[in-house]
C-alpha cells in the first residue's frame, strides 16, 4: 500500500565531481528518517553506484548530459530514482557479468556488472528501466527486512 510522500528532485551534470554532493544530500535525507550509520552506508554506495554507471555510460561523448535524481521520502521506506537520458545499455549484458559465482575471486570480477550486483544486495528493491535514456529505481525499506520468499520481517530494535 503506497501511502502520501515528500519528494525531493536534484539534476545535476554529468560528470564524477558531482555524484558526492547527491550522496551528501542522501544521506542528510536518510538519517532526518532515522535510518541506522549501516543502512545509510548502503543507501550511499547503491545510490553512488547508479548516478556512476549514468556519468560513464549514458554520456560518451555529450559532456552536456545531466542526471537526475528523485527521492521519495515515505513513512516506512526511502524510495530512489536515478534517470539519465543518454544511451541505454542491454541489462542481460550487465547481468551476465555481475559476481554471482563464489567460486569467482575479487580480481575475476568483470568490471560493469559489478554494479548493478551491490544496487540488489543492498536495497530492498531495484528496477531498471531502459527506454530513452535508463532510469534505475530503488526502494530501502526504515526498520524492515526482506526475507529471500518475498515476504517482509519486521525487525524489532530495541533502545
Amino acid at each position: 500500500m503506497k501511502t502520501a510522500a515528500d519528494y525531493i528532485e536534484m539534476k545535476s551534470p554529468a560528470k564524477p565531481e558531482y555524484v558526492g554532493i547527491i550522496r551528501l544530500t542522501l544521506s542528510g535525507i536518510a538519517s532526518k528518517m532515522g535510518y541506522s550509520y549501516d543502512d545509510i552506508e548502503d543507501l550511499k554506495i547503491a545510490v553512488s553506484e547508479a548516478c556512476t554507471n549514468a556519468v560513464q555510460h549514458a554520456y560518451k561523448l555529450d559532456k552536456s548530459g545531466e542526471v537526475s535524481v528523485r527521492f521519495g521520502v515515505f513513512e516506512d521506506r526511502l524510495e530512489i530514482v536515478v534517470a539519465d537520458q543518454g544511451d541505454s545499455f542491454d541489462i542481460r549484458d550487465q547481468e551476465a557479468l555481475g559476481p554471482y559465482s563464489p567460486e569467482h575471486t575479487v580480481d575475476q570480477l568483470s568490471e560493469g556488472g559489478l554494479g548493478l550486483y551491490l544496487m540488489e544486495t543492498l536495497m530492498d528493491e531495484v528496477n531498471v528501466q531502459i527506454d530513452s535514456g535508463v532510469t534505475v529505481s530503488m526502494t530501502k525499506f526504515l526498520n524492515r527486512e526482506r526475507v529471500d520468499d518475498g515476504t517482509t520481517v519486521q525487525n524489532y530494535e530495541t533502545n
